[in-house]
C-alpha cells in the first residue's frame, strides 16, 4: 500500500489544495497541529510581505470525521488571503478588463523555460504555478504524514546549519529530540546561538545590498525502525526516494546524508559505521556517519539528511534578461520577495521527509487501520528484536 501527497494551485489564486490518499482509519487528527506547521513554515529572518498577509490556515474538508482519518483521500483546502489583491489577475475565468501579460523572466526561476516549454505568451501563467507558495501546500499535507508517523514512535525536526558563509560551530554533533526544543524561537531557527546572531547580521548586510541569500537546512527523524526501503530495485532506494523529494523543494540545489560530501575525502576506516551487538542493546552503531541509510534502508539509527537552497532568483535589484515579446535586453521581473527562505526550507523538507518515511512505513506494513499498522510493526521489531 503506498501513499500519494497531490498539491494545486497558484500563488496568488484563489488557494491551495492538498489531496493526501492512503493513510490508514483511525489515525487521530488535530486541527491545531497542522496549522501549527502551517505558520512554522512562514517563520524566520529575511522573509517578505507576503507573511504579513498571509496567515496560513489548513480547512480539512474530505476524509476526516470527528477528529479521525476514515480510510480514504482526505483533502486540505489553503486559503490565499493575497488574492483579493489578484482576483482580476488570477481569476479562474475570463474577466472584463485587460490584463497586461508578464514578458520578463527572470534568470534561475521556472519562467522562460515554462513559457518555452507550455507554449505561454504570458510568463506569469508559469510562475504562478512554480512559486514556492506551493510548499504551503505540501507543508499541509506533510501535517498529516507526521501525525502518521508518530503515532509510531517517530519524530522529524529540522534546524538551520548555514545561511551565506556562516555556518554553526559543530555541523556534525548528534542531536536527541529535546535538542530541538525552542528552535522555532529564533530568528534564523538554529540551534547554535552564536552563529545565529551571525546569521541575522549576514542577512541584514546583504538585503541592504539588494542580495537574496541562500543556505542550508538539516532534517532530523529519530524513532526509525531498521529496513525502511530496499536495496532489491533502484527505485525503492530509500536514499533516492528522499533525494528526489527534498530536491524538488524550490530553489534545492543538493541533498546529502549523514557526512555527506565529506565522506568524499575520508578513507573507508573513517567512513563507515561499524557495528556493535550486546543483550541490552541489540546491533548498534556508535557514529552515524552514513545518516541513518545503508544500502538504501534505514538503519534505525537517526536519519540525517541535509539539503542546499540557492538564493532565491527574485532580486530587489533585478538582474539581466530578455524582453520575451521584442527580444530586447531588459531587467528581469521584479516582485514582492523574501530575502532569506532557509528557515522556512527546513520546514518543508520536515512536510518532504515526513512524507516518504510515511510513504515507506506504508509500504511495508500496510493496515486498514491505525491498530493494525501498530501491530504489524511490534511483530517486526520483535521477529528482529529490534531494541529502539
Amino acid at each position: 500500500m503506498a501513499l500519494n501527497l497531490i498539491t494545486a494551485g497558484e500563488s496568488h489564486g484563489p488557494g491551495l489544495t492538498t489531496i493526501v490518499e492512503g493513510l490508514p482509519a483511525g489515525l487521530a487528527l488535530e486541527q491545531e497541529s497542522i496549522d501549527r506547521d502551517m505558520a512554522r513554515r512562514q517563520l524566520g529572518h529575511g522573509r517578505g510581505g507576503r507573511m504579513k498577509i498571509e496567515k496560513d490556515h489548513a480547512n480539512v474538508t474530505a476524509g476526516v470525521r470527528h477528529g479521525k482519518t476514515l480510510g480514504g483521500p482526505i483533502a486540505l483546502q489553503v486559503p490565499n488571503r493575497d488574492y483579493q489583491n489578484w482576483e482580476e489577475r488570477m481569476n479562474p475565468w475570463p474577466v472584463e478588463a485587460e490584463i497586461p501579460e508578464v514578458h520578463l523572466p527572470r534568470p534561475g526561476h521556472a519562467d522562460l523555460n515554462g513559457v518555452q516549454k507550455y507554449r505561454f505568451s504570458d510568463v506569469r501563467n508559469v510562475l504562478e504555478r512554480a512559486s514556492a507558495r506551493e510548499t504551503a501546500a505540501r507543508v499541509a499535507g506533510g501535517a498529516l504524514c507526521k501525525a502518521f508517523l508518530s503515532a509510531l514512535g517517530v519524530e522529524v525536526r529540522s534546524h538551520v546549519i548555514q545561511i551565506g558563509d556562516v555556518y554553526v560551530s559543530d555541523r556534525d554533533a548528534a542531536l536527541t529530540v529535546a535538542d530541538f526544543d525552542g528552535v522555532d524561537d529564533d530568528k534564523v531557527r538554529c540551534l547554535d546561538p552564536v552563529a545565529s546572531r551571525a546569521m541575522v547580521d549576514h542577512i541584514n548586510v546583504q538585503r541592504k545590498a539588494n542580495e537574496s541569500i541562500g543556505g542550508v537546512f538539516e532534517v532530523v527523524a529519530f524513532g526509525l525502525v531498521p529496513g525502511l526501503g530496499s536495496h532489491v530495485s533502484w527505485e525503492e532506494r530509500l536514499d533516492g526516494r528522499i533525494s528526489g523529494a527534498l530536491g524538488s523543494i524550490q530553489a534545492v540545489k543538493g541533498v546529502a546524508f549523514g557526512d555527506g560530501f565529506d565522506l568524499a575525502g575520508k578513507p573507508g576506516s573513517q567512513a563507515h559505521d561499524e557495528i556493535f551487538y550486546t543483550e541490552e542493546r541489540g546491533y548498534y552503531r556508535e557514529t552515524n556517519h552514513a545518516g541513518g541509510l545503508e544500502g538504501g534502508m534505514t538503519t534505525g539509527g537517526a536519519l540525517v539528511v541535509r539539503a542546499a537552497l540557492k538564493p532565491i532568483p527574485t532580486l530587489t535589484k533585478p538582474l539581466r534578461s530578455v524582453d520575451i515579446s521584442t527580444h530586447e535586453p531588459a531587467q528581469a521581473l521584479r516582485e514582492r520577495t523574501d530575502s532569506c527562505v532557509v528557515p522556512a526550507g527546513g520546514v518543508v523538507g520536515e512536510a518532504m521527509l515526513a512524507y516518504v518515511l510515511a510513504d515507506a512505513y506504508r509500504r511495508k506494513f500496510g493496515g486498514d487501520h491505525i491498530e493494525d499498522v501498530r501491530e504489524a510493526v511490534a511483530r517486526y521489531t520483535e521477529r528482529i528484536a529490534w531494541r529502539g
